[in-house]
């Protein structure tokens, strides 16, 4: 049935909306992503940096970013005709994290936005959905003077599942922006299918 609802077979795949996360550390990019790809006004809740979160967030190397997301944001974007993808960024702080909980609740995957220059502020989001079987693609955006890596080398250096996707995107641009989600979506078939169908048939 997964398969059939992503390769646009079957009746179930005429009108069909997934849940989408975009995670990742503080200041990666996960607005930008959202709002670039949104087909929709995309739903924030950025307030602005005080003195105080300041002395908690750590901010550096995004000493220039003066909102955070408390809640979440939301945007939609359609794959293909029948196809619809809810997006959900979820908050980068510690402190927001008992959101998530109620965040992937009902999510097929997730996109875990990752800095080359900040590579370890990825790690608690890889292991959240690790934990919780939830699939994920790690999306390295390309931050202007950022080393650029090879997808084997980031993914050794998180120490990914074999088979988890690794790509380089720009968060500002839709079309980029677009490209990761439809990665995600064929490697959440493939992994949810698997489940279904048993250890032999793992994603690759």
């Amino acid at each position: 049935m997964v398969s059939q609802i992503l390769d646009g077979t079957g009746e179930d795949s005429t009108a069909l909306a997934l849940k989408i996360l975009v995670a990742g550390g503080f200041g990666v990019g996960k607005t930008t992503l959202v709002g670039a790809v949104s087909e929709i006004r995309p739903l924030r809740t950025e307030e602005q940096l005080s003195k105080v979160g300041r002395t908690v967030d750590d901010t550096e190397g995004v000493d220039r970013k003066t909102t955070t997301t408390v809640a979440m944001d939301f945007g939609r974007i359609t794959i293909r005709s029948g196809l619809s993808l809810y997006l959900f960024g979820t908050p980068g702080q510690d402190r927001f994290w008992f959101l998530w909980d109620e965040l992937s609740q009902g999510a097929l995957g997730a996109v875990v936005l990752a800095d080359t220059r900040r590579l370890c502020d990825c790690f608690p989001a890889v292991d959240y959905f690790e934990h919780r079987r939830i699939p994920f693609v790690v999306a390295v955006n390309c931050f202007p003077g950022a080393r650029t890596f090879a997808a084997e080398d980031v993914s050794r250096a998180l120490d990914l599942d074999e088979g988890t996707p690794v790509v380089l995107c720009d968060a500002r641009e839709r079309d980029s922006g677009k490209e990761v989600l439809v990665r995600l979506v064929e490697y959440a078939g493939r992994f949810h299918t698997a489940r279904i169908l048993g250890p032999a048939e793992e994603p690759r």
